[in-house]
């Protein structure tokens, strides 16, 4: 399909493209395998100025839009997902500061980003809030002018590696979701570790850590709007961050299928190559279709989240939902379609597989993006 991509879009693809085929594609295997976070690789995306697609040109950035970002993202993805969460995870961590950051902190920390120079990471998931966001324990105590943080993130993604980190704590215990701020935490911060490299079923490539606070002093100027406003801040971020998600459903599952297609081929069976059993013609067929709907639905998100649209939880959380399953169904079937040999390590589709269910995980469940989409249907009526 083609969606009459700007000069500027489709150079950003074409540069990801080659990224993907000259850098990524040759080692994915030994990155997932040994778990390996590959900082020549970030570091060449940096100097290749894909993470100045996150940052406004006021701040050295390239003032695109989501839009963009879903383009880069989905064709990191068709290379290695865990490279291509390394680099949504950046901007994740960047959203808020985008959405609530004052000049001061976006002048120090937008354009470090912008270089490739620091990455960012989003800290707000714990043992005890995962859907439930709300439930966070980690605190954070003014004193005089900083903030003491105590507390532990879990899963984070970019844990370790990133040098900025927005983290989201609770300023006022007594008021509930409502007393939970957002705070800018740097990487060497007295106070602030980082847990053990989590042992993962896919993006192998990315780091993923706890964050430890222990006593952690933090600047009163590192706060994020003011005290009370994380919540709201973390669901704006996810509103603009989910279709980011589908882009990496997108890429994993168009791989998969490219992979699926080309072994039809050359697998002979009966004496035939099995691409002309109607079977297997099927399941190309609505694996091709699939990744073309949920493509219409991700750009369609991405272009009205650029267009400055508020309401958009309920088409966020749809992109996120649909693209996600999508890539799953799509990679289960790519395997199946190899059969025994989609089993094995010597071919990418059962990485491809690992990698692409953390979809219908991070950012939100897709039992939590059904409870949302339904919510606001109930709210707001279907148009």
């Amino acid at each position: 399909m083609r969606y009459f991509l700007t000069e500027e879009q489709q150079m950003i693809v074409d540069i990801c493209r080659t990224i993907v085929e000259e850098r990524i594609i040759p080692v994915r295997a030994e990155l997932d395998e040994k778990e390996i976070f590959p900082r020549d690789i970030i570091e060449e995306i940096g100097r290749s100025d894909l993470f100045r697609l996150f940052i406004p040109e006021e701040y050295e950035g390239m003032g695109t839009g989501i839009f963009e970002i879903c383009l880069a993202t989905e064709e990191l993805s068709r290379g290695d997902m865990g490279i291509a969460t390394s680099f949504a995870a950046c901007g994740l961590g960047i959203i808020p500061i985008l959405i609530a950051g004052n000049e001061e902190q976006k002048v120090k920390f937008l354009p470090q980003v912008a270089s490739g120079s620091k990455l960012a990471a989003f800290g707000l998931t714990e043992a005890e809030a995962g859907s439930d966001a709300g439930n966070i324990k980690t605190t954070a105590k003014k004193d005089g002018d900083f903030y003491i943080l105590n507390g532990t993130k879990q899963w984070i993604s970019n844990g370790g590696e990133a040098d900025i980190y927005t983290v989201f704590a609770i300023t006022d215990p007594g008021r509930g979701v409502r007393g939970a701020s957002a705070i800018i935490v740097e990487k060497g911060t007295p106070g602030f570790e980082f847990g053990k490299k989590e042992n993962k079923l896919g993006i192998r490539s990315s780091a993923t850590r706890e964050l430890i606070f222990t006593d952690c002093r933090v600047p009163e100027g590192n706060l994020l709007g003011s005290e009370g406003m994380g919540f709201i801040i973390a669901m704006k971020t996810f509103d603009q961050s989910r279709p980011v998600v589908g882009a990496q459903a997108l890429g994993v599952a168009e791989s998969a299928l490219e992979e699926a297609l080309n072994y039809s081929k050359v697998r002979k069976q009966f004496n035939t190559p099995i691409s002309s059993f109607q079977a297997i013609q099927h399941m190309l067929a609505d694996m091709a279709t699939n990744i073309e709907a949920a493509r219409a639905l991700v750009y369609h998100t991405a272009k009205v989240i650029d267009s400055g649209e508020k309401n958009v939880s309920r088409l966020s959380s749809m992109a996120k939902l649909f693209a996600s399953d999508m890539a799953m169904k799509v990679t289960v079937d790519a395997v199946q379609i190899l059969g025994g040999y989609g089993y094995m390590k010597e071919y990418p589709l059962e990485k491809m597989m690992r990698d692409a269910k953390i979809t219908q995980i991070y950012e939100g469940t897709n039992q939590i993006m059904r409870n949302i989409i339904a919510l606001d249907l109930i709210k707001r009526g279907v148009l």
